[in-house]
């Protein structure tokens, strides 16, 4: 799975370096793991402007904007915190593009409702916000994680090419 992730880290380096796009992330499940990837890249820092780990609630709505009725009403790990995620480090950040993870690594912090392999993924292009939930079958805490950094990057390549389209 590492030289996967390396990758589609090179891959989404070069696709913002091409279009001459900036972007950062907003990390809880993965706990900087995207942005880790990112940056082992050479040449990402012509891209990326930084990234916000925000494993607690109070950071999630201090720093990023996170509501505080969204983290009540729907819990950290679903679609409106981790849209809202992006959009607040794409504000925080000030770049074009985004990715927000929030999820369930494991091996504990699942419920019936939402079990462990439970992510939702954000990304952020310009002012179109697209979302995806994971549900993986749980592998471990260290799987979970390169899953979902795989599985984050993918699909900012396919929000990215959807946005060029038009």
């Amino acid at each position: 799975m590492r030289e996967e992730i390396e990758n589609i880290a090179a891959a989404t380096v070069e696709w913002l370096a091409e279009h001459g796009r900036t972007f950062a992330t907003a990390e809880s499940c993965t706990g900087g793991s995207i942005a880790a990837a990112i940056t082992g890249i050479a040449g990402c820092s012509a891209v990326f402007k930084g990234s916000v780990v925000a494993y607690s609630n109070e950071v999630k709505a201090a720093v990023l904007g996170v509501g505080e009725d969204a983290l009540a009403t729907y819990g950290a790990v679903s679609e409106e915190v981790v849209k809202q995620m992006a959009q607040g480090v794409q504000r925080v950040m000030n770049v074009d593009c985004a990715v927000a993870t929030s999820g369930i690594a494991g091996p504990g912090g699942g419920t019936p409702e939402k079990p462990v392999g439970t992510v939702w993924i954000a990304v952020a292009v310009g002012g179109d916000v697209f979302t995806r939930l994971l549900q993986m079958d749980d592998k471990g805490r260290k799987a979970n994680i390169e899953h979902t950094v795989f599985s984050a990057l993918a699909f900012f390549k396919e929000c990215a090419a959807e946005t060029e389209r038009g």
